[in-house]
């Protein structure tokens, strides 16, 4: 208890008629109520109080006690303490009497049986009281909550860019209703892309302002600055003179060049991102102290040049510190293995969460917010930049694991991106017949059915034709003499089966064409818009 119930109690004995009368025509004015007395937690009146069996006499009490100066000096003569289940909840005091005579035994008597009444009353009083109190706070926080949820979810990007040779893939999510956590998408000129992954200490209300604050930052200075160190530095130097105590952001900021698929980045502070290669994978690393912590801080530049077929991963550190039910650490050894074993976009995001479920088992709670956004360069890629296929829309763009029975997956995925085309339906089944051989081909031959060696398929228009770019990881194919399919030399088993899948495939369509770069093999088949009905040829 912090304080006492102080309100003076005092009962007039013994009155008159006249004094009744008069008290009852005199108007009350609360003259004979005492100021409240507080007792200070350390206070010995406290201790005394609470093991007391009855009513104090205040007068004779000798403590070295503040509280029980001021009661003596107020005129208080009884001290009647109040307790509720062994707890000491207040403390009822009377001054003298009105006849001036002193207490007597049945007024303490008296006094005892209405303390003990008064006590659990007083007692579900304060409960009720302290019920309503937390019911307010409660009711605000959660207004606060509501706030701060709405202030990230503007923030945060409403869709991703379509770049033609990329994926970009994007995945948040929050340990509680509000995070600190938060990602960004910025157009910039000359068709630059930049790439933010960020981390505010704290939650609630004053995170996601800052979080806010920092993203506008970034965005107005990244418009205006060419390099992604310079960037850092102009927000950071926004940021330090109104940053709340105790509060700083971790930050990433890479600008993409599409064409070329060069990246430039800095680090405040933040998480490494990893690029997967033909290699493996590996970290990026800039040195950079956190947003908003010192100002005139300096931020390096790094930069890399991310090939068909690399992908890029920039994280928080949600992944990394999840512990499993051992308190065993994700860590950071285990996710850019992650990184380097399997394919790149959104399925890149989607394994890593397996392995992070199995790894904190299905009913843990999770410790924090968790942020990943990937890029993947199309294998395809480098032949769209080098001319060797024609300018064409890009419809859409996937790939499927290296597994059989997958190229129905590749078929179902092509015939839905080209519905409404018009295509005969004839010729649509050729079409479907050369892109479930031309994958199976692929996953065979180019990738020895190994799901960690996706084939990448890609959906062109144009030229009023639809392109159909399969491409695998099985670099240049040896230059063989092909033999002409021949039936009759194949059912009498002089001729091998091997060319018949290009045979085929070559014709089912109107064009075909091979390129390789040395590490992807590409087949472009190409079908006409509009054709006749020749699908008995």
């Amino acid at each position: 208890m912090t304080g006492s119930l102080t309100k003076t109690f005092r009962r007039r004995l013994r009155r008159t008629p006249a004094e009744e009368h008069a008290v009852e025509e005199t108007p009350a004015t609360g003259a004979d109520e005492a100021a409240p007395i507080d007792i200070a937690p350390n206070d010995p009146l406290l201790a005394f109080l609470q093991s007391a069996t009855g009513a104090v006499d205040v007068e004779a009490l000798e403590l070295d006690s503040p509280a029980l100066a001021e009661l003596k000096a107020a005129g208080v003569k009884l001290a009647v303490p109040l307790v509720s289940q062994g707890e000491l909840i207040g403390v009822l005091n009377l001054g003298p009497r009105l006849s001036e005579q002193e207490y007597s035994s049945d007024d303490r008597k008296l006094l005892d049986n209405l303390a003990a009444q008064a006590a659990p009353a007083l007692r579900v009083g304060q409960l009720v009281r302290q019920q309503q109190a937390e019911a307010i706070t409660r009711q605000r926080f959660e207004q606060e909550l509501e706030v701060a949820k709405l202030i990230q979810q503007n923030f945060l990007p409403k869709q991703l860019p379509e770049l033609s040779g990329w994926q970009v893939a994007a995945y948040y999510r929050p340990a509680r209703e509000v995070g600190g956590d938060f990602y960004d998408v910025i157009p910039l000129p000359e068709g630059k892309v930049g790439f933010v992954v960020g981390d505010v200490t704290d939650k609630g209300v004053p995170a996601a302002l800052v979080m806010a604050a920092t993203r506008s930052v970034l965005r107005a200075s990244a418009q205006r600055l060419v390099n992604p160190g310079e960037t850092l530095e102009r927000v950071n130097e926004h940021l330090c003179p109104d940053m709340p105590e105790k509060m700083f952001v971790t930050c990433l900021y890479g600008v993409l060049d599409p064409e070329t698929g060069h990246f430039r980045f800095a680090n405040a502070g933040h998480d490494l991102p990893y690029v997967k290669t033909a290699d493996g994978s590996e970290e990026l690393r800039a040195r950079g102290m956190p947003l908003g912590l010192m100002p005139g801080m300096p931020y390096e530049e790094k930069e890399t040049v991310l090939q068909p077929g690399d992908s890029l991963l920039l994280h928080s550190d949600g992944i990394v510190e999840a512990h499993s039910p051992e308190r065993e650490m994700f860590g950071f050894p285990r996710l850019k293995q992650c990184v380097a074993d399997y394919p790149g976009g959104g399925e890149l995001i989607d394994r890593v969460l397996s392995d992070l479920h199995a790894h904190t088992g299905p009913d843990a709670e999770q410790e924090d917010d968790i942020t990943m956004v990937t890029l993947q360069r199309s294998p395809g890629a480098a032949h769209m930049a080098n001319g060797a296929v024609p300018a064409a829309e890009l419809v859409t763009e996937f790939e499927v694991p290296s597994a059989e029975g997958n190229e129905r997956l590749a078929i179902e995925r092509v015939v839905a991106a080209i519905d409404g085309l018009g295509i005969a339906e004839s010729r649509l089944e050729r079409l479907k017949t050369a892109v479930g051989e031309a994958t199976m081909n692929a996953m065979e031959h180019g990738s020895r059915y190994r799901e960690d060696r996706p084939v990448s398929i890609r959906v062109l228009t144009g030229d009023g034709l639809v392109r159909v770019q399969i491409t695998d990881l099985g670099g240049a194919r040896p230059e063989k003499e092909h033999e002409v399919p021949d039936l009759e030399a194949k059912l009498e088993g002089l001729q091998r089966p091997r060319g018949w899948g290009l045979f085929l495939i070559e014709n089912m369509v109107d064009e075909t064409r091979e390129t390789s770069d040395g590490e992807h093999h590409t087949l472009e088949l190409g079908l006409r818009l509009e054709g006749g009905n020749d699908g008995d040829e």
